[in-house]
């Protein structure tokens, strides 16, 4: 018979969180701090932040079988394919070793046409991870990036300590919902997860699903969240979620770098433009979700006329960024410009087109993590890197 050990699920045992909100049932990772989470009222915001993307357990321990109580939350549209249950991965000592669901759970049902939503409460699972060796090891546990998990207990039939951070950069991200990891199979598959791995960088995902919108609450959450390297993916969403034309985008962007430059003077800071989307290009937003067949897909619904009038496309906000930067980067040596197309462009579009028109799949993921890892932490961060 198992003889179980529990231990608090608190910091520092939980990483890629910014905050821990403590519930019912246990402890709610957040990636926005408690004042930011005050400052929108936003239902769809309130839940992608929420989302643990990039959130995992780590900790060192000595033993062969793992329990995690937890309760998800699942949020699912009428009318629209079901999705699949959120992946918990398992890394032992880096390496892929295990994945698991959790069935059941609350579920969050969403009418479209209306908005209205209906929450019908269910009951927490357990994930079991059995089989390990006996031997000391570094365990890593990544939740699902597309559910919101509660976490109720942590049990094991040995003791745990917090794993060793061993000395490695924290790199922290902001992007849109591909940065937070639409489309990724699981946690572990998304590109930031991918291009961390590869970059020997420990990573915060501050991506929010549709809502890369250049918040300053967003900005004095990375502004006060502790970090060695910073990136921002930003224009998708300005450009379809439609929310603001050029005149208010150049100094929005301004006032971002701005607000992050308060607590992170000299912290080297790149700044990635869209990769490669058809459909927004030359046309502005806002953009508009189909149903049909069994799929969902993307189209933009502005007028390419109207970019004369100031209305944002994506290569009005790649030109932009780009003037911005450099125009910052003559008093900001540590302030730097990628162009997404460099991750994404056209012949991948060719060979891997986007199966919704607007998100990658995991092989995209798995494209554009390895080249950010190899352009970010190969080239552009790394005289930073190199003072490890």
């Amino acid at each position: 018979m198992t003889t179980w050990i529990t231990t608090p699920l608190e910091f520092p045992l939980i990483r890629g969180a910014v905050d821990l909100e403590r519930t019912a049932h246990g402890v709610l990772p957040h990636r926005l701090p408690e004042q930011a989470r005050r400052q929108f009222p936003d239902d769809y915001l309130a839940m992608v932040e929420a989302q643990p993307a990039g959130v995992r357990l780590a900790f060192r321990t000595s033993a062969t079988a793992i329990e995690v109580d937890v309760l998800p939350t699942r949020t699912v549209y009428r009318g629209a394919p079901p999705q699949p249950d959120g992946v918990y991965v398992l890394l032992v000592d880096g390496r892929p070793a295990g994945r698991a669901t959790v069935p059941g759970g609350t579920r969050h049902v969403v009418d479209m046409a209306t908005q209205s939503k209906v929450i019908e409460h269910g009951s927490p699972g357990t994930v079991r991870l059995t089989g390990l060796t006996a031997d000391p090891k570094d365990i890593e546990i990544w939740l699902p990036h597309t559910e919101i998990t509660e976490l109720i207990a942590l049990r094991t039939d040995a003791p745990v300590e917090p794993a060793p951070y061993r000395g490695r950069k924290t790199w922290l991200h902001h992007g849109s919902s591909i940065s937070h990891g639409a489309n990724a199979d699981a946690p572990t598959a998304t590109w930031p997860a991918l291009a961390a791995a590869r970059g020997g960088v420990e990573l915060i995902n501050l991506s929010l699903r549709g809502n890369c919108l250049l918040d300053p609450f967003v900005a004095r959450a990375i502004r006060d969240t502790p970090a060695d390297l910073i990136s921002l993916k930003l224009g998708i969403n300005v450009v379809n979620s439609d929310l603001m034309r050029l005149r208010a985008f150049g100094p929005a962007v301004h006032g971002f770098l701005d607000t992050i430059r308060e607590g992170h003077p000299t912290t080297p800071l790149l700044v990635v433009s869209p990769i490669l989307c058809p459909i927004h290009e030359d046309t502005p937003g806002p953009g508009a979700i189909e149903f049909a067949d069994g799929k969902v897909s993307f189209r933009a619904t502005g007028d390419p006329a109207e970019r004369a009038a100031g209305r944002l496309t994506l290569n009005v906000v790649r030109d932009e960024l780009a003037r911005i930067v450099k125009q910052r980067a003559a008093d900001d040596a540590e302030l730097h410009y990628l162009d997404g197309r460099s991750l994404y462009g056209e012949a991948d579009y060719a060979e891997l087109p986007l199966p919704d028109k607007l998100h990658p799949d995991t092989a995209t993921h798995r494209r554009i993590g390895e080249r950010f890892a190899d352009l970010a932490f190969g080239d552009i961060f790394a005289n930073a890197l190199s003072r490890q």
